[in-house]
């Protein structure tokens, strides 16, 4: 869910922070 809303709300932050989120 969070990744979803991050990538709804801001498709360039939200794909930093889904990679950051990935690699952690």
């Amino acid at each position: 869910m969070s990744l979803k809303c991050g990538i709804v709300g801001l498709p360039n932050v939200g794909k930093s922070t889904l990679f950051n989120a990935l690699t952690k």
